[in-house]
């Protein structure tokens, strides 16, 4: 094993575009060793090595949350090169309907949706985040402040969700993508709960709409304005909160 750094070590999924790759800049820019989660190997390689460019620690990791043998993988060479994990973001995430904006989104129709896309977005977005987490808790247990944060959405808050004049009054329903982001947010108090004797403070952030692929590029905030109240929840201090869902603003309604 190489010698162990004293730099915080940052795992973060679905990290070489978007709020991932931004997220991964400003925790680089902050001083901490960023792995660079990412499926394909090559686009993780050239976010890297633009992070290194820029003056940060960076490397790449092939990473596919819904493909346990590289989720172990990754978990391995982890261990192997730092022998410990500070920060995991469960960033990696799909809408479901691709590259279209959000009031295209019909195919996410309750009644009327392919099951087989709910059960996709649930294995990248819910299943995923699990194997992720299960697979590091090991690591992270071995940092003196281990932090998770979860990825979510304004959109997987029930109670902005079921407000007739709320923001999401004017988008087609959807039995796919928030649902999957409101199950996110169960997830991430389980946790919590669960690892909260141990210090280790899980929470989950909604960055705002952000301009991204995923939106088409209908969001009106950076990735690095999104990715601001991730950074925030991943360098907390002991007093923290944790079982916690917040925005840019603060705290969220359930």
């Amino acid at each position: 094993m190489n010698e162990p750094t004293t730099q915080k070590v940052a795992m973060i999924t679905g990290a070489n575009k978007g709020i991932g790759r931004a997220i991964a800049e400003q925790l680089a820019g902050l001083g901490m060793t960023v792995l660079i989660g990412a499926r394909d190997p090559r686009r993780g390689e050239e976010a890297a090595a633009a992070l290194r460019a820029a003056g940060g620690d960076a490397h790449a990791v092939t990473l596919d949350v819904t493909d346990p043998a590289t989720v172990l993988e990754a978990a391995t060479w982890i261990e192997e090169r730092f022998g410990r994990l500070d920060v995991l973001v469960n960033n990696a995430g799909i809408t479901g309907s691709g590259q279209v904006s959000p009031q295209d989104a019909h195919d996410q129709m309750p009644s009327a949706v392919d099951l087989d896309m709910v059960r996709a977005v649930f294995e990248t977005n819910v299943f995923g985040v699990i194997a992720v987490i299960n697979a590091m808790l090991p690591l992270l247990r071995r940092s003196p402040e281990p932090r998770i944060v979860n990825v979510s959405s304004h959109a997987g808050s029930l109670a902005l969700s079921s407000d007739p004049d709320g923001p999401f009054a004017a988008l087609p329903p959807s039995a796919a993508y928030t649902p999957s982001k409101t199950a996110l947010n169960a997830l991430t108090v389980q946790y919590a709960n669960e690892l909260r004797k141990e210090g280790i403070l899980v929470n989950a952030a909604a960055p705002g709409y952000v301009d991204t692929d995923s939106n088409n590029h209908t969001g009106h905030l950076t990735p690095a304005q999104g990715a601001a109240v991730v950074v925030r929840l991943a360098t907390l201090g002991a007093d923290g909160p944790t079982a916690g869902f917040f925005s840019a603003d603060g705290p969220l309604p359930w």
